[in-house]
């Protein structure tokens, strides 16, 4: 047990190895969280109705975590109600920086199309009234994400062997419950830090599009290791200029209708996110790339913590895993293998 804590990675290192390794860290990302915004958004074609969903399945998941009660993905996917702790529409309007009559008037229209449900004091999402998106994908996503960090952390010996995606996959699946409470940790948080510097997430939506757009044709472009610092130098605080694309890509991209669209692509152009040349295709601004960094930053930390208690849980089982299968006959062994 000694030896499995003097191993433990801390959040720092992974911090350092995404600043090393931005060009490949900082597109597999930023593509997951566009995928996941869109994921987001297909429901009820409305970002905080689901965010509210999201938010209430989080509380399910802190009630099982103070009560050490653990689901695996069948376990909780199987059931077609899903019950929640008490709580009111000022906890869910300060949660998700929800003005307190939106947050009444979302709440309202989901209980009306029965998605969720009051019943005394408890509080039950029917799966059935609504097409709820099970997080399979975002499980693909991630273990690939965390594979590749794995190989990297061979490469330069902070781990002892890598993670391939289908380990991954099913350690997450195994440990359902828990490891999405931590993802939710993450996710809802850093999406509200966007959501703070654009005003509301269809504007942040729009922008990430262009951003996961970006990184994709630099990558096509260049394949080579490149810190943060080289990469926003080379790419994006010098005058060369990046392919961008129209309203009705980004429209097909996010599933938010053009008009609504084009109404975010003037905002951000106006407050300098984005830049507009001769055809019409949208690019990031140099502007505003120093505030987009730091906010960046900030979440490339939570990521970074997140990522480490994730890795940390599997070496463990990795750990405890190997010491049982020693400890079984040869025969046994050869049999397991087979």
């Amino acid at each position: 047990m000694d030896q499995i804590i003097s191993n433990q990675l801390r959040k720092e290192q992974l911090t350092i190895v995404f600043e090393k390794n931005y060009n490949a860290v900082s597109p597999l990302w930023s593509n997951h969280q566009i995928e996941w915004m869109n994921g987001v958004y297909e429901p009820f074609k409305d970002h905080d109705k689901y965010m509210i969903i999201l938010y209430l399945i989080k509380k399910t998941f802190d009630f099982y975590s103070k009560n050490f009660v653990k689901e695996t993905f069948i376990e909780f996917y199987q059931k077609d109600f899903i019950q929640i702790e008490p709580l009111n529409v000022m906890e869910i309007s300060q949660g998700l920086d929800i003005p307190k009559e939106s947050a009444r008037r979302k709440i309202i229209e989901l209980e009306k199309i029965g998605a969720i449900k009051k019943i005394g004091k408890k509080i039950i999402i029917d799966k059935k009234a609504f097409p709820f998106v099970k997080p399979e994908k975002s499980i693909v996503r991630i273990s690939r994400f965390f594979s590749t960090l794995s190989t990297i952390m061979l490469n330069e010996k902070i781990i002892k062997s890598n993670f391939t995606s289908e380990e991954i996959a099913k350690f997450i699946e195994k440990n359902f419950s828990h490891i999405w409470k931590l993802y939710y940790e993450l996710q809802i948080p850093m999406i509200l830090k966007w959501k703070k510097t654009f005003s509301d997430l269809e504007s942040f939506h729009v922008w990430g599009a262009c951003v996961v757009n970006e990184q994709l044709n630099i990558k096509r472009k260049c394949d080579l290791k490149m810190n943060k610092a080289t990469y926003l130098n080379k790419y994006y605080n010098t005058l060369s200029e990046l392919e961008g694309m129209n309203a009705m890509s980004i429209s097909d991209i996010t599933g938010i209708p053009r008009a609504t669209v084009i109404r975010k692509l003037n905002i951000l152009l106006k407050n300098k996110y984005l830049k507009i040349n001769y055809k019409k295709h949208y690019t990031l601004a140099h502007e505003t790339q120093k505030e987009v960094s730091q906010i960046q930053r900030l979440n490339f930390n939570h990521l970074a913590n997140f990522t480490s208690r994730v890795f940390n849980l599997m070496l463990i089982d990795k750990v405890v895993l190997k010491n049982t299968y020693d400890k079984l006959t040869p025969g046994v062994q050869k049999y397991l293998n087979l």
